[in-house]
């Protein structure tokens, strides 16, 4: 079972106990170390997840909070946790304290509903008063699962997600500002577009009659922009049995006429459909290969039987293939020097990682262009 499974099948298991967990201490067992356990911690191992680890606060001592997650002896993540009935609102000053008196880098308020991420980003040491992260597990997405893996005992590094957690909280920030500016325009935010429209001067009444006009307009934008792509989508699958003319994304209107006999190319790229565990797969890989050549040199093509990784996006310098598409068995297939297939099977995403070196040494290969490109 791959971690997203691991994710779904607890929420559904979230969903099922609720109604039967009546303390916060029953939070804990059946929601909140299950949870720890997805993230591939052993909740048994003590140098591993400290339960009721203590924080001496300032004059108090022998302040214990409910979970420090160790990595290297070290506490790298705080846990508290709440009866999952409990508003997690009125208990972020309690997880602030803990945070500022510990080394851990990372802090998680839940009530095993709720899991809220913190960290310092506004000031060292001192934990944020937002968290960069929150989703409800019973109603969790395919991107925050993404996002909950980099907290994955096999993948997490304090740097790396500190960096992730960083672009998190200013993508937050812009997206309200994006939103409380659509949804009400202020003054500058309108006296931008209005400046490059109108021809003279723009004057507190011009701006008056601009808001409402660009909010509507705005609106309007985003729902046309919607229904293009769907009638794109709808078109193209169309387009498999019998010719068809279908309208630009492009919000001018224009109209792009598709082949009236689509090919077997075209056909067989229609049928192509990248799944986001092969995205994820190759997230995975382009991981592995950082630290070999820059991340942007790692590149992907899809096909109808594999998933194709590339250095430089060059057919002739394949790095593996992910066969994922199988209803049973999946593989990865490597490549040597010679640009020689192995495929091997993997039970789960993570067994990528266990090829590491054969994926570098072909890369290091490819890079040091002592591979004759044929």
């Amino acid at each position: 079972m791959d971690f997203k499974d691991q994710v779904r099948q607890l929420s559904e298991r979230v969903s099922q106990l609720k109604d039967n967990i009546h303390t916060e201490e029953a939070t804990k067992n059946a929601f909140i170390m299950p949870f720890l356990q997805v993230l591939g911690y052993d909740v048994f191992n003590p140098l591993e997840v400290v339960p009721e680890f203590i924080c001496d606060i300032g004059i108090k001592k022998g302040e214990k909070i409910d979970y420090a997650i160790f990595k290297e002896g070290h506490p790298v993540i705080l846990v508290e946790c709440k009866h999952w009935k409990q508003s997690l609102d009125i208990h972020d000053g309690q997880l602030l304290r803990y945070f500022h008196v510990s080394k851990a880098k990372f802090s998680i308020l839940t009530n095993g509903l709720i899991f809220r991420f913190y960290t310092d980003l506004v000031d060292a040491n001192k934990m944020d008063e937002k968290p960069f992260f929150e989703f409800n597990l019973e109603a969790i997405k395919d991107g925050q699962i993404e996002k909950l893996k980099e907290f994955h005992k096999s993948s997490f590094d304090v740097n790396s997600v500190y960096q992730s957690a960083f672009e998190s909280k200013n993508s937050n920030e812009l997206r309200a500002l994006l939103q409380k500016e659509f949804n009400d325009p202020g003054d500058e935010f309108t006296k931008h577009f209005v400046k490059q429209v109108y021809p003279t001067a723009v004057t507190a009444k011009v701006l008056e009659y601009y808001k409402p006009l660009l909010k509507r307009t705005i609106a309007n934008f985003i729902n046309d922009t919607l229904n293009d792509r769907l009638k794109l989508a709808i078109t193209n699958d169309d387009s498999l049995s019998s010719s068809s003319v279908v309208e630009s994304t492009n919000v001018s209107s224009e109209v792009v006429a598709l082949p009236s006999v689509p090919t077997q190319a075209d056909k067989e790229k229609a049928e192509i459909v990248t799944t986001e565990e092969e995205l994820e797969g190759f997230y995975i890989v382009r991981s592995i290969l950082r630290t070999k050549v820059p991340a942007a040199r790692i590149t992907h093509r899809d096909a109808l039987s594999y998933f194709a990784i590339f250095l430089d996006d060059n057919n002739r310098r394949p790095i593996c293939r992910l066969y994922l598409n199988a209803q049973t068995k999946k593989y990865l297939g490597t490549f040597d020097a010679a640009k020689k297939e192995t495929k091997v099977e993997i039970k789960s995403l993570d067994d990528i990682y266990n090829y590491a070196a054969e994926l570098e040494a072909v890369v290091g290969v490819y890079a040091s262009s002592k591979v004759k490109e044929e």
